[in-house]
């Protein structure tokens, strides 16, 4: 790869002549002015032409959120920007990805968790890609806007993202886009195959009465799962041939894992009266959504147990509907006040039933509800104070609640303060009540408790520091763990869903503080966490880092933006959430600690008007570390990897 690296730099030749004649945009210009001129206009090569002969400014150029958030697009290259160039598109700090692109990650920032008081599918480990409603953007463009990402992936694969999105009118947008990954790896049965597809668009009528939000996605992350390695004294040698990791054994030859999904999503608002803006405002979301996880393996492994078959064939279903209907108030001096009623039915099932010897199933094939919820959220946003507060609680009888007040207070574009409570009453996730799999261990069916959860989070980002300050109660916290079998091998798993009758209290301190020199810069996150608790259920390393020392500047006469780093990484020893890739999860073990190794990648990446170029030694250092490097127990972390890829903005 290191021979590639002159002709992709020679590749880029022309580009950095046409661009001579070009503005280029600040470097590390702000969101809100990134790809404007001194004036405040776009550069020449994204003028667009209107009926009244008009030049579009990039304050034309919109994303906006689900929550009616609107962010300026945003072509900057800055460190941040280097952060978010992976598989999520999005700065993974506190995420430990598994070997192969495209797998699943162990979480080292408990923080990032986020509860929801509606029991959700399950199966979270592979869930990271997996794009929510709120995930997806909409759009509001001047010309035809592309953004277009591509990065090498694992021995032989690619990562492609592709986005457009048009303005057919001011008042309409369209956009499609498609992520593709696949990933051959570096371990025996390792290959990853994802693909994202998303269509939607935003509608508004001219007198800002009624508007409208819509999307249909299609996902599928299809993952081969070899379950780790079997020694991994082999791997920790450093020895050939097992530094050619498909010398290395692994448990499963000939699994494989797929979770799918489809989903049918509207948001839309209606304002009663035409002429005044403080009138009653109705609001309505649909969000249909059907899933299935499967686990095939034609060859039976020791390491689940016993089968109830000769092959493996798990498939759990799910499908859900969800319905929000409320009236909202809106006036300048109050606030903004809605209240609303929730309907959330769901179905989740097999088409299998188990039996004993007896007539009644000891496993049966579904679990179904409807659930009726009402609630209230009041926003108040005047000057610098900015606050919320969500009430909801249901009517029937599923005994679920959520209580969040946030507020914020905007001293000036570089000082905000802000503080969030979170009491919620949550129902548990599908799959810690009901599991079916042809593996006879893996069958279960539990009445579990509702999970307990309080939060505090407090938050400074000033001109000196970011900060933030996490604490966190849990109750009846629901998690799985290997339940040890004495007659059986220490080679098997026998992983069950487990709920935690004690409390677990969980601190986390983040900070953060980028410091500048000349054409220096030295980006630094630091993340301490503790968590007081009677067993080993939440796991989590006590110190987390990232520091990242770059050198940025313009070259040939200011046409070309080059930042080059190095970025140092480090966890310390834990613990850690070992995968099972029968289930689709993580869960908590107390054998063996990982961690306690330096992560140092070293990056170049170069940015011409709107094309950037990214070109990344990964893990450099792993063979000067030792080859004690894990992701998970029986999962090592990557070895060194050179990376390279291109993100691409068109503008008309």
């Amino acid at each position: 790869m290191f021979k590639k690296l002159p002709v992709f730099l020679f590749l880029l030749l022309p580009f950095v002549a046409l661009s001579q004649s070009g503005r280029l945009m600040r470097p590390g210009a702000s969101k809100t002015a990134s790809d404007t001129t001194s004036r405040g206009k776009v550069r020449p090569d994204m003028k667009a032409t209107t009926a009244a002969d008009t030049i579009a400014t990039i304050a034309m150029y919109k994303i906006i959120t689900l929550q009616r958030d609107t962010i300026a697009i945003d072509t900057a290259l800055t460190i941040q920007k280097e952060y978010a160039t992976n598989y999520l598109r999005r700065d993974n700090f506190g995420l430990l990805p598994l070997p192969n692109d495209g797998q699943s990650y162990n979480t080292l920032d408990f923080g990032l968790t986020k509860f929801d008081p509606f029991p959700s599918f399950g199966f979270k480990a592979k869930h990271f890609a997996y794009m929510d409603a709120e995930d997806v953007n909409y759009y509001s463009v001047a010309t035809p806007y592309t953004d277009l990402m591509y990065r090498s992936t694992q021995s032989q694969g690619q990562i492609l993202d592709a986005l457009i999105a048009v303005n057919t009118s001011e008042n309409l947008n369209l956009f499609v886009g498609y992520k593709g990954l696949r990933s051959i790896g570096k371990y025996i049965n390792s290959i990853s195959s994802n693909g994202v597809f998303r269509l939607g668009g935003s509608y508004n009528t001219t007198s800002k009465r009624y508007f409208l939000k819509f999307h249909f996605t299609g996902q599928d992350f299809s993952n081969e799962e070899n379950g780790g390695i079997v020694d991994t004294s082999l791997f920790e040698s450093g020895e050939n041939p097992y530094t050619n990791r498909e010398r290395l054994e692994v448990y499963f030859n000939d699994a494989k894992s797929l979770l799918k999904g489809n989903r049918y999503f509207i948001d839309h608002t209606f304002r009663l009266s035409k002429t005044n803006p403080n009138s009653i405002v109705l609001h309505h979301q649909f969000n249909f959504e059907n899933k299935f996880f499967e686990f095939t393996q034609p060859t039976l492994s020791d390491r689940f147990g016993s089968a109830y078959t000769t092959s493996i064939n798990n498939k759990t279903r799910y499908n859900r509907m969800y319905n929000l209907v409320g009236a909202a108030y809106s006036n300048q001096t109050v606030g903004d006040i809605e209240f609303y009623v929730e309907n959330y039915n769901y179905n989740y099932f097999y088409r299998t039933v188990i039996y004993n010897n007896n007539p009644k199933p000891r496993i049966p094939n579904s679990i179904s509800d409807e659930i009726y919820n009402y609630g209230a959220k009041y926003t108040y946003h005047k000057d610098k104070w900015y606050g919320t507060a969500l009430v909801s609680n249901s009517i029937t009888n599923q005994s679920l609640s959520n209580i969040d007040l946030q507020a914020r207070y905007k001293f000036d574009e570089r000082n905000v303060i802000s503080a969030k409570y979170q009491n919620m009453n949550k129902l548990p996730d599908l799959n810690y009540n009901l599991y079916q799999s042809d593996y006879k261990e893996y069958n279960w069916s539990y009445n579990n408790k509702n999970e307990k959860i309080n939060s505090f989070e407090f938050d400074a980002k000033t001109q000196w520091l970011d900060a933030s300050l996490q604490y966190t109660i849990l109750k009846d916290h629901l998690y799985f763990k290997d339940q040890f079998i004495p007659t059986a091998p220490d080679t098997i798993l026998n992983v069950k869903p487990f709920q935690y009758a004690g409390t677990i209290n969980y601190l986390s301190l983040k900070a953060h503080r980028e410091f500048k020199f000349w054409k220096l810069g030295f980006d630094n996150t630091v993340l301490y966490q503790n968590v007081q608790q009677g067993e080993g259920v939440l796991n989590v390393p006590s110190f987390v880092t990232r520091n990242t020392l770059y050198y940025s500047d313009l070259w040939f006469k200011k046409a070309l933006f080059i930042q080059t780093g190095v970025t140092f990484q480090y966890f310390s020893k834990y613990y850690a959430n070992d995968y099972n890739p029968l289930i689709g999860e993580f869960y908590s073990q107390t054998d063996k600690k990982i961690g306690g190794f330096p992560l140092m990648d070293f990056f170049i990446n170069l940015k011409i008007q709107e094309f950037k170029l990214f070109v990344k030694a990964e893990h450099f250092n792993s063979s000067m570390s030792g080859y004690n490097f894990y992701s998970a127990p029986n999962y090592p972390y990557r070895d060194f990897t050179v990376r390279f890829g291109i993100i691409w903005n068109f503008f008309s």
